[in-house]
């Protein structure tokens, strides 16, 4: 397919790095980092191949939920810079061909935000129904306790009026009231504030949260996703909102807006992500399989986001008791490895024990599948975590940068990992130097990715692999195929396959060198090593495989 027909809906095949200011990079040297630091690094990033910032918190906050907690959505936090120092790095990254995406975190505010200091001053004052207030706690789904090991409701008592306000997580964030006109209005007053600045859109968190608990209660609380996007799109017509909604392959399709695709331009693909680990365990590509097959069609122009960690725990809450447990054994067997009985508090180098073998064929699997690829800071060079910091801490340590950890010349204000995943062992500056680093790895599969838009426009269609180690699939798009097979276990396979509609064809290795022969009935053999991975291009003995895409039309 033409590469002219992915520009304007760029979502589909970008590359979204997602990163912290705070732990990137220090540009002032006060051990916390900064826009400025930040902006030192657009080249590394712009050379890594990604296409798509998408930057946590960075407004002013008291910092009781790491930057969740906002007290001013019109600002920049003083300890990472000033409005300026953001101009001027959204500024750089577009020169370096980058586009920035942000938290959008408008389903609560810390309780010090200026308009809950004045909604609990008084029932009659000026931002009373810009919250959730109930004269009784209602009951309590104890599903609904989102960190049941801080809080045991989701109603607290404010003693001053003496009524309760709601909070899907912590007691110090309260709920904004949605159902407000005022509320929806000054939420889309955010957004156009920040694009004017130059983002191109805005990672939703806790999408059902935002919509669903209001009161009085929407007739109709997608309506709300679908003025946020259409607003955006009146401002620019490129700009996306990608959501973070948990939910069920079936609950979760509306949140694209149905058959439309006019709420969320993208969604998380969590139930994907927990089914990859639990194949990931047993060394079976079933439940991948599963996943795959059951996952709808995103509507026309929407995508799916693909990862296989994020800046939360590694929530497994879709699985069942069992198969969690399974994965609780493979990849984080010591309790203090685990959170709220649900999730792994670690990152995914540490999780597959080191084996780098393994981890090239984790992150090859993430980037062939069908979807848009979101990455965590510092997976590229394998960083690890550090399990004596709190909660979901332990995954957002500083980036490491050299031997002596190079993040800041102070001491950092956060711990990072020691032993092996130290940043004495791993680091950019010597993964540079190193041709067989994961950062290498990193860069190919970026390079491969961006070269096949199949992965990403394609229709995937899972293979008979007649192995159950090996996941197979292909994807076509416009007469290319692009073929991705990778092996969950440690000892080498051989994969027969059959491809129909590739008789004769020439597959061309994009992971490394060698082309194989489709026979005139279909029939391939595909060695494989141990937690292998190949990703191959189909083409006509007459075409060279880097026009495949471009001559199959």
């Amino acid at each position: 397919m033409r590469l002219t027909y992915t520009s304007d809906l760029w979502w589909k095949n970008a590359v979204i790095y997602c990163l912290d200011v705070e732990t990137f990079k220090d540009g002032n040297d006060d051990g916390i980092g900064d826009f400025r630091g930040l902006t030192q690094q657009i080249d590394y990033l712009s050379g890594l191949g990604v296409t798509c910032l998408w930057l946590m918190p960075f407004f002013p906050t008291p910092n009781r939920d790491d930057g969740y907690d906002i007290t001013d959505f019109y600002s920049i936090d003083p300890r990472l810079g000033t409005l300026g120092d953001f101009v001027e790095f959204v500024r750089t990254a577009q020169d370096r061909g980058l586009r920035v995406i942000a938290d959008l975190v408008v389903n609560h505010t810390s309780d010090q935000h200026p308009w809950f200091r004045d909604s609990r001053s008084s029932k009659d004052s000026r931002y009373r129904d810009w919250y959730v207030w109930s004269d009784k706690a209602e009951p309590d789904d104890p599903k609904s306790v989102v960190f049941p090991d801080k809080e045991t409701s989701v109603w607290e008592l404010d003693k001053k009026t003496n009524q309760y306000y709601l909070h899907s997580f912590y007691r110090h964030q309260p709920d904004l009231n949605v159902g407000n006109p005022e509320v929806r209005d000054e939420i889309a007053r955010i957004l156009g504030f920040w694009m004017e600045l130059g983002l191109s859109g805005f990672r939703v968190d806790a999408v059902p949260f935002l919509i669903e608990n209001v009161h009085p209660k929407l007739a109709d609380p997608h309506e709300f996703l679908a003025d946020l996007r259409a607003f955006m799109s009146r401002r620019s017509g490129g700009s996306v909102l990608l959501g973070e909604v948990n939910l069920p392959y079936p609950d979760l399709v509306p949140y694209f807006g149905e058959g439309l695709g006019d709420q969320l331009t993208m969604c998380f693909d969590f139930i994907g992500m927990q089914k990859a680990w639990l194949s990931m365990a047993r060394g079976e590509a079933a439940p991948l399989v599963e996943a795959f097959e059951k996952r709808p069609k995103a509507p026309k122009d929407c995508q799916w986001a693909v990862f296989l960690r994020n800046h939360d725990e590694l929530t497994l809450d879709k699985l069942t008791e069992g198969e969690r447990k399974e994965v609780f054994a493979a990849f984080g067997p010591e309790e203090r490895m685990q959170i709220y009985g649900r999730g792994l508090r670690r990152r995914l180098p540490t999780m597959l024990g080191g084996d780098l073998r393994r981890i090239k064929m984790a992150y090859s699997l993430l980037f062939s599948m069908p979807g848009t690829p979101v990455m965590f800071y510092g997976e590229e060079i394998g960083m690890g975590e550090n399990l004596d910091a709190e909660g979901r801490m332990a995954v957002r340590v500083p980036m490491q940068w050299s031997k002596e950890g190079g993040f800041s010349l102070s001491e950092p204000d956060r711990e990072g990992p020691d032993g092996p995943y130290a940043p004495d062992r791993v680091n950019v500056a010597d993964q540079k130097r190193d041709t067989d680093s994961l950062l290498r790895w990193f860069q190919l599969l970026i390079e491969r990715y961006r070269e096949c838009p199949e992965l990403a426009w394609g229709v995937p269609t899972v293979l008979d692999s007649g192995n159950p180690a090996v996941f197979a699939h292909r994807c076509d798009a416009d007469g290319a195929s692009v073929l991705a097979v990778h092996n969950l276990c440690d000892t080498a396979q051989d994969v027969d396959l059959t491809l129909n509609g590739l008789e004769s064809h020439i597959l061309t290795d994009l992971l490394g060198d060698g082309t194989h022969t489709v026979s005139a009935k279909g029939k391939v053999r595909l060695p494989l090593g141990p937690h292998g991975c190949r990703w191959l291009r189909a083409s006509t003995p007459e075409v060279p495989p880097d026009d495949a895409s471009i001559k199959s039309q």
